[in-house]
């Protein structure tokens, strides 16, 4: 099941993030922002090597003893991550890359709202909803 799900702006603070066990928040803001590394490693490296560009999904970043955590970037470098428990053996790769796109399009519609600031955290009701969605659906 998806613990947490954040959306980082291209300077790398968040514009949205959301965990299920609210107790562990701060937890799931420090396991985001250490994936911002991996993420920036694995750019640097799509950018170097003869990789499809447009391949926006990063695959699995790194794996702990509770969580495992994937990552995406769009190609305006805003990122998505993902949290997800690592407990949940029947999650595969392609439910994780349909995921992202779920989440992908949804960003694209708040983008598309012009009430919205780009830069500014995401307050959409639209989105948090998808967002929820996500979370409960894959549990």
């Amino acid at each position: 099941m998806a613990v947490c799900i954040a959306v980082i702006a291209k300077e790398n603070y968040p514009l949205y993030i959301r965990s299920i066990p609210t107790e562990n928040e701060l937890k799931f803001h420090y396991t985001v922002h250490t994936s911002l590394d991996v993420v920036e490693e694995k750019i640097s490296a799509v950018g170097k090597a003869l990789v499809d560009q447009r391949e926006l999904y990063l695959g699995l970043l790194y794996p702990t003893e509770d969580y495992k955590v994937y990552g995406y970037v769009t190609n305006s470098k805003v990122k998505f991550v993902i949290v997800v428990d690592s407990s949940n053996t029947a999650l595969r790769d392609n439910e994780i890359r349909s995921m992202f796109r779920k989440l992908h399009n949804s960003y694209t519609d708040v983008m598309c709202n012009p009430f919205y600031n780009p830069g500014d955290p995401i307050q959409s009701k639209a989105f948090d909803n998808m967002v929820s969605a996500m979370m409960v659906q894959v549990c």
